[in-house]
């Protein structure tokens, strides 16, 4: 039996496994559209997305359109006549006239248990908000944001430690075998649809640079999960001395002491009042322009003493 017609549109690592399992299976990926090339790094030069990249390994044609909703992109997918259209991390929001081109809809990937957690960073907001689960849920598009009807769900336990990137690589697994799941339930006739409660939802909006500036007033355990769900990007962060300081590895620690102040430096982590005297310790920073290091080699090269503070303002009172 040949594999369906499928339009592949995702652009970061995220969505890469997904497409390598829709080629393993057989599929027939007619196409991958994805976003433009962009440059990167401090040399800025111009590097193509992930999915671009491993779509041009398998030999499958890749669109770049700066707008999808543009009627000649709309009428260049049209002309492909996909059976299907598997959505994971695009970028960009379908319209409804490319929603209703291919005969068995758009089936979106996304990195949550819908109703909760709609919008573009449910993996972070999971861990800034301290839940202890999470997942995947296939939804077949429409026109709301992320308010389609689900398909087929997996669940995912969230453990205490683990940051956005090892949330993200776990979760991106599991979209793969998700989607596996959910084509071979439409093949099989079997695929159900469940309308979303709207009163069970909650918003995962795009991540800020601001979201990450640390409150010290916050309990630790508060703090630890903003860490988490803050790294590797945008980066928890705090001033020291006047300087802004990225945090990237926290424990609840037993001592207790005034909110922002540093109460013990040691090769194994600096402890810093929270809370109503409760506490952190920090095992992982970076001065900014600098590296990000382990607390025994930051501290080989910069000096911070016992008093010394955390705050959410500089010296000038630059927030």
């Amino acid at each position: 039996m040949p594999g369906l017609r499928i339009i592949f549109m995702g652009t970061p690592d995220f969505a890469c496994p997904t497409l390598q399992k829709l080629i393993e299976r057989g599929e027939r990926v007619i196409t991958v559209v994805t976003q433009p090339d962009r440059p990167k790094g401090r040399g800025q030069k111009l590097l193509p997305p992930p999915v671009k990249v491993l779509a041009e390994q398998h030999g499958v044609p890749v669109l770049q359109p700066v707008k999808v909703r543009n009627p000649d992109v709309i009428e260049q997918i049209r002309e492909l006549g996909p059976d299907l259209i598997v959505v994971v991390a695009f970028g960009q929001i379908l319209p409804q006239a490319l929603l209703d081109i291919p005969r068995l809809g758009c089936i979106n990937i996304h990195a949550s248990l819908l109703p909760r957690y709609r919008g573009a960073a449910p993996i972070n907001w999971c861990l800034i908000n301290g839940e202890t689960e999470t997942g995947i849920t296939t939804m077949l598009m429409d026109a709301g944001l992320d308010t389609g009807d689900m398909l087929v769900k997996r669940q995912l336990a969230i453990t205490p430690d683990e940051d956005a990137q090892a949330l993200h690589d776990r979760l991106s697994q599991l979209g793969a075998e998700t989607i596996d799941e959910t084509l071979n339930q439409l093949q099989a006739g079997t695929l159900q649809r469940q309308k979303q409660d709207d009163t069970q939802s909650c918003y995962a909006p795009l991540l800020k640079k601001d979201n990450g500036l640390i409150d010290w007033t916050k309990s630790s355990l508060q703090i630890k999960n903003l860490v988490r769900g803050m790294t590797p990007w945008p980066g928890a962060f705090t001033y020291l001395h006047g300087q802004l300081v990225k945090i990237f590895q926290v424990d609840v620690a037993a001592e207790s002491g005034p909110a922002g102040t540093i109460l013990s430096v040691g090769p194994a982590g600096i402890v810093v009042g929270c809370g109503t005297n409760e506490s952190v310790l920090v095992r992982e920073l970076q001065l900014e322009g600098r590296k990000r290091l382990k607390v025994a080699d930051f501290l080989a090269g910069y000096k911070i003493s016992v008093g010394d503070t955390f705050s959410a303002i500089t010296r000038t009172g630059d927030a």
